[in-house]
Formats: structure tokens, C-alpha cells, sequence
């Protein structure tokens, strides 16, 4: 057995079984990972993957359990390098960072301006994509952090630590007639067409249990995963926006009134994770911390030694959350 057919095997089942593409992504050939794969098979005298003719079809349930044990020796493997890339060259290195445009815009920018001063050695990298394509990335190892704040549920396989409370604010042009309320009900929204996020980004979740709770309908008539897009429409005229309050810059928002929906949404959480199991260079630890100062490094390792998700959601719920 070698760890190439290991990491062949791993990279096909995260390729969706297109060993052509798996080729492509490693520079490798189509051949010599099949033919790789099909030794590992006959030494280990099971199938991992069923086929039709040349094709793979599916993983098979023994396939299951080897993939689950390759990907934690591949991860193994991982860290012993990012152990010695720490050794030799504590200020050098990449972080991959996989979350979704509002964080990206709104709430990381300073973040990672600071960050590229202090490490100009660590190659940054950012992935957008809807919290499923997250949770994905992050799982299979394509990135090292993962930021979200809808649908941790899909995030059961890395460590997630609760970053920042926020909520959210109703944008209006300047004479809409929300404006000139004093206190804004639910009720009174639902009288207008709303446009905000698609559902399953941005906290959008618990808009939806907010009007569900009042027995009340929400008109959105527009979905966008951009509050940028989202403000743009609301110019237009198209309906009431609701975004996360960040993302109302008073400066650039000028021509908008954006009124407070604490009272109206539960709060949402941001959340950053990373793999149980891996090696955080130094660099890492700085990030996390810059972006959630709470999160320092001992208590970072506190939360990678606790042996169970249950565990660490009882010692994050005596934590008090920044509100952004």
C-alpha cells in the first residue's frame, strides 16, 4: 500500500468519480490512477469503487470506511509537512479561507489587510460559495478555514468557534414610509415587497422564523447572496431590504434609511472552523485571533483538546460575543 494510492483514491471520491478530472488536478495521468487504484484493490482484496465498463459508478460501503481512514492519514500526513514548514519557515506558507460574500466584503477586509502586512511571505487565498460549497471545501481539504453563519449543521466534521453576533437592518429609500415611523413591527414590514438573501446565506434562516412565529407572510419578491445587489434593487424600487446591519455604510448608503431590526430578527453567529485533526501553523492562530480576538491561542487549543462537539458548545455558550 502507498500513500499515492491513498491520495489517488481520496482525490477521485472528492472529484465526483471523474478520474479525468482528478488526472487534471493532480498532473497526473487518467491511466496511472486507475491502474493505481486497481493494484490497491487487488492487494487489499475488496472493491472501493464499483464500475460500469470503464467507468466508476460508486463508492462501494467497504470503500466508505477505507476512504474515511485515508483521509485521516492523508491529514496525518499533511500535518507532519505543515509541522516542519512551521520549523523552517515559521512566516512563510498559504491560508485558504472558504466563506460567503458578506463576510468577504464587510467583515474581513481590515482583517486581511493586517494580516498581509504582518505575513507578506503567506500566500492568502478567498473562496466564495453558498455554506454547503464551504462545509465542502473545508471538508475535503481544500481550505483551511472555513466562515459561515448559515447551516453549521453541515459543518459536523470541523471544529466551529462562534466568532461575532450580528443582525440585521431595514434599508429604505429616505421618504419610504417606514422611515417615518418611530418603531417599526413585523407586521409593518410585511405590508411591503422585501428583497434580500437567497435562502441559506447570510442568516436568512432566521428572517423566515421570525415571520413564521407571528403567523405572518414574507412578500420577497428578489434573492440575491450580494447585499451590494440587494441595495441596488432596493434603489430601484423593487421592495424593502433586509440585510446584515454591516453591510449599511452610511457614507456610501447616503441616499438610504436604514433602520435598526434588532427587535424584529434573533441575532445570527459567525462562526470560523477548521478540521478536527489539523496542524495550525502560527500564522493561522494570528488569523483567528485578528478576526475574533476572543479566540486566542490557548483557548483555541482548549477547544481543539475537547473530545466532542456537545463539549464545546457548552464552553462557547459562557462566552459574550462581540456584536458587529
Amino acid at each position: 500500500m502507498k500513500l499515492q494510492q491513498l491520495r489517488y483514491i481520496w482525490e477521485v471520491a472528492n472529484h465526483n468519480l471523474n478520474v479525468s478530472a482528478t488526472a487534471a488536478s493532480l498532473y497526473t495521468s487518467q491511466p496511472g490512477i486507475s491502474k493505481q487504484i486497481r493494484l490497491l484493490e487487488d492487494e487489499l482484496g475488496v472493491e472501493i469503487f464499483t464500475r460500469s465498463g470503464k467507468h466508476l459508478t460508486k463508492v462501494t460501503p467497504i470503500g466508505q470506511e477505507i476512504l474515511a481512514v485515508a483521509g485521516n492519514i492523508l491529514r496525518e500526513v499533511d500535518g507532519i509537512k505543515q509541522l516542519t514548514q512551521e520549523h523552517n519557515s515559521p512566516t512563510s506558507g498559504s491560508l485558504d479561507i472558504a466563506t460567503t460574500h458578506t463576510q468577504a466584503r464587510y467583515a474581513l477586509p481590515k482583517v486581511i489587510e493586517d494580516f498581509i502586512h504582518k505575513y507578506p511571505k503567506v500566500s492568502l487565498h478567498m473562496h466564495q460559495g453558498t455554506p454547503v460549497q464551504i462545509s465542502e471545501k473545508a471538508a475535503e481539504g481544500a481550505v483551511d478555514f472555513a466562515i459561515a453563519t448559515e447551516a453549521l449543521e453541515l459543518f459536523s466534521d470541523l471544529i466551529m468557534m462562534p466568532c461575532y453576533r450580528w443582525n440585521r437592518c431595514i434599508l429604505v429609500p429616505k421618504e419610504h414610509p417606514l422611515a417615518k415611523l418611530d418603531t417599526v413591527t413585523l407586521a409593518d414590514v410585511a405590508e411591503y415587497s422585501i428583497v434580500t438573501y437567497v435562502f441559506g446565506f447570510t442568516g436568512r434562516s432566521k428572517l423566515d422564523e421570525a415571520f413564521a412565529d407571528q403567523d405572518l407572510s414574507a412578500n420577497v419578491v428578489f434573492t440575491a447572496t450580494d447585499a451590494d445587489v440587494i441595495k441596488t434593487y432596493v434603489r430601484l424600487g423593487l421592495g424593502i431590504g433586509i440585510v446584515a446591519h454591516m453591510a449599511f455604510d452610511e457614507e456610501v448608503d447616503n441616499d438610504l434609511v436604514a433602520i435598526e431590526a434588532g427587535h424584529l430578527f434573533d441575532s445570527s453567529v459567525t462562526s470560523i472552523g477548521f478540521r478536527k485533526g489539523t496542524y495550525l501553523r502560527g500564522y493561522m492562530y494570528d488569523f483567528i485571533t485578528a478576526f475574533a480576538p476572543h479566540l486566542n491561542r490557548d483557548v483555541i487549543d482548549r477547544v481543539m483538546a475537547m473530545p466532542n462537539r456537545e463539549e464545546r458548545e457548552t464552553f462557547f455558550s459562557t462566552l459574550n460575543l462581540p456584536v458587529l
